[in-house]
């Protein structure tokens, strides 16, 4: 059996095992408002209470911030609401250190790390559990952290690495985060494991990517802004209608 076949068949299976919990439970898909700045982008999030804020630290980004902006926001940040740092082949001991001092929750990796990186990374995220917990006020021990690993796709060769990927969840995207650019949402619904699909998503096609793919969660970052900035009036229109249709 040929790759292409295999995730044929694994599409068909996991297909068919979304569409039954879909049934039994309903379709809610994860929302992620990433390349979030300023205290006010925070406060609409908490507001709608979203699942996931991104702070982006790659120092290349017009949406970077520093470890010392982005534990101000984080401060701010509803406690049910997770911080997803995003990085670009970074040194793993400036993740781990920005996990352990409660700066970040999940880590999301869109460069060219490979499953040695990964590896090595996880387990550093690991030992840093117990410094994380001496931070904490809360008594809930902390787990160790999730890993997003983002995939540009352009060939059904990039949905295979995806599958093969020992991140936690894999999302799809066109290239280099926060461009706004779209790719083939049809490679996209061959994907067989839960995915959070990115890309060129806004207000206006949102509903209709989720009703065509249903991926565990979408990623939006270009798509709720104006000049530029976070637009808070884009942002909640934005939730509104991944809720309406999901």
């Amino acid at each position: 059996m040929s790759v292409y076949q295999e995730i044929e068949r694994k599409e068909r299976s996991y297909l068919q095992a979304r569409a039954q919990e879909q049934a039994a439970h309903g379709y809610h898909a994860k929302i992620k408002l990433c390349g979030l700045t300023r205290e006010c982008d925070i406060a609409q999030a908490n507001e709608l209470l979203v699942d996931y804020i991104g702070l982006v630290f790659a120092p290349r980004s017009k949406r970077y911030v520093s470890a010392e902006q982005a534990a101000a926001l984080k401060a701010k940040l509803r406690p049910e609401i997770q911080a997803v740092g995003v990085f670009v082949d970074a040194d793993p001991a400036e993740i781990v250190k920005l996990y352990a001092a409660g700066t970040i929750d999940v880590v999301q990796l869109h460069g060219h790390e490979d499953e040695i990186y990964l590896g090595h990374l996880r387990q550093a995220l690991a030992n840093a559990v117990c410094e994380r917990q001496k931070l904490m006020a809360s008594s809930k021990f902390p787990t160790c952290p999730k890993i997003f690993k983002a995939f540009s796709v352009k060939t059904e060769a990039d949905v295979a690495l995806a599958q093969a990927s020992s991140a936690d969840f894999v999302l799809l995207d066109a290239g280099a985060g926060g461009t706004g650019k779209s790719f083939d949402w049809e490679l996209a619904s061959r994907c067989t494991r839960p995915y959070f699909l990115a890309g060129g998503l806004d207000p206006q096609n949102v509903v209709s990517a989720l009703s065509a793919l249903h991926p565990y969660g979408v990623d939006v970052s270009s798509g709720i802004e104006s000049e530029g900035l976070k637009d808070l009036d884009k942002m909640r229109a934005f939730v509104t209608g991944v809720r309406s249709a999901s």
